[in-house]
């Protein structure tokens, strides 16, 4: 039985029921780190293979990945703002899933990040590309760098057999402190935040595999021109492969880490400090929240043997998903050592693919253009819902439903998007069931 608080554990006998059959055959989707848990609470699990020290790090790393920061000065957590997005990173993150599109002054604050063409990038920013996100919340005595309204715009269509479509676009009006507004031909970037489990292993993913992965001049001419994004580390101080973020320009964890707490939070740290130098928090709550990401499980797939599913799986592949959204890797080396070694299946290739004009923002990212995206892994899409109780998919969170999804994919997917067009009905259906199992 995996270690975990008592707090978690409730769930989890029903999540074996969910799985169905024998749960020893379950795929390791998160090698050894695997949980078999499809529960609400199916990402917020420690990784099953960590050893006592790992596993103690981990619960001291959830308290600072779920710390509510406040103003200064405080006992508790002090350095949040003046301006900022959200108050903790387990706020833009519920349930460890994938953020809301969601920006103002509700119950949840701001999920959606708004990022505009600046002078001087922020964290998370380079040189051409999008800054920091506009902050549209304020500590009290201060004001607001913007007031963000967000819209949808639906477009209909059909499949090839009739049956009918919508798909929706966000559409933002800014209008700044000082009463401007953002012009329209302005160049401006939606994220939502991704899931966080499985991070550590895509991370431990050796660069010589990633190398091996790329084809940036599609040599062996299937369409398909997957390309690296090589990123700055800060704290190496050189270029190197990027890994996390919808466009793989974070180099790790721990610079992930520390750029959401500047950009999203307002809270300096050693790698992102204030302009005078001085810091909030120190190094090591950086790399707690990076740990706690690090060593997340990763659920097990559920009805991997239904014949439905694996109809669906001979489906994906066949029609080209598996391209990009590649099955099965193996982590190499890392310095937590659970994540060493692993066989995996997160059905992404960590690369940048052109994704078509219609999903992009036009926002470069060191090497990634404005029509690239990194793949997304897909382990854990099926317990969207079943986490947040609301789903959001894709960079700004348009899509609704997984279908939604599939249906704005271009450029490179085109011909995968095509295929599942003109499938029978019977056949999106397990397609969309395999995708659900995930």
């Amino acid at each position: 039985m995996r270690r975990t608080r008592s707090t978690k554990t409730a769930g989890v006998t029903g999540a074996l029921l969910l799985l169905g059959g024998c749960v020893d055959s379950a795929p390791l989707a998160g090698g050894d780190t695997t949980v078999l848990d499809r529960s609400s609470n199916a990402f917020d699990n420690p990784a099953s293979n960590l050893n006592d020290e790992e596993f103690e790090r981990h619960l001291e790393a959830e308290l600072a990945f779920e710390a509510t920061f406040v103003s200064r000065p405080s006992d508790v957590n002090p350095g949040l703002g003046p301006l900022y997005l959200n108050t903790s990173c387990a706020a833009c993150h519920p349930g460890n899933g994938r953020g809301l599109p969601v920006v103002g002054h509700g119950p949840l604050e701001s999920h959606l990040t708004v990022r505009i063409e600046r002078d001087v990038p922020g964290p998370q920013g380079s040189p051409g590309g999008p800054g920091a996100p506009l902050r549209d919340h304020a500590l009290p005595g201060w004001e607001a760098e913007a007031t963000i309204d967000l819209t949808w715009v639906e477009e209909a269509g059909s499949y090839p057999d009739g049956t009918s479509w919508s798909l929706r676009e966000p559409r933002v009006h800014v209008v700044f402190a000082d009463g401007g507004e953002l012009a329209d031909d302005a160049m401006r970037t939606l994220r939502i935040p991704s899931p966080i489990v499985g991070l550590g292993l895509l991370e431990a993913i050796s660069d010589e595999t990633l190398q091996g992965l790329a084809d940036p001049d599609d040599k062996d001419g299937d369409g398909i021109s997957g390309r690296l994004n090589i990123v700055f580390d800060e704290t190496l101080q050189r270029n190197v492969i990027g890994r996390v973020g919808w466009k793989a320009q974070e180099p790790s964890l721990f610079q992930n880490s520390a750029s959401g707490f500047a950009a999203t939070m307002g809270i300096s740290n050693p790698v992102f400090p204030d302009e005078d130098g001085g810091v909030d928090i120190d190094e090591e709550t950086v790399e707690l929240a990076a740990f706690y990401m690090q060593t997340l499980a990763v659920p097990a797939r559920a009805d991997w043997d239904d014949p439905t599913v694996q109809r669906g799986e001979e489906l994906f592949d066949e029609i080209g998903c598996s391209s990009c959204h590649v099955a099965e890797l193996q982590t190499g080396d890392h310095e937590v050592e659970a994540l060493r070694d692993q066989v995996i299946q997160p059905y992404t290739d960590l690369l940048l693919h052109d994704m078509g004009p219609r999903l992009a923002d036009n926002a470069p990212d060191f090497g990634a253009t404005g029509t690239e995206w990194r793949t997304r892994p897909l382990w854990g899409i099926g317990l969207t819902e079943t986490v947040l109780g609301a789903a959001a998919y894709l960079h700004d969170g348009r899509a609704r439903t997984r279908e939604e999804a599939i249906l704005w994919h271009g450029g490179e997917a085109a011909g995968a998007q095509s295929g599942f067009q003109g499938l029978p009905a019977e056949d999106r259906a397990a397609l969309l069931r395999f995708l659900g199992s995930l």
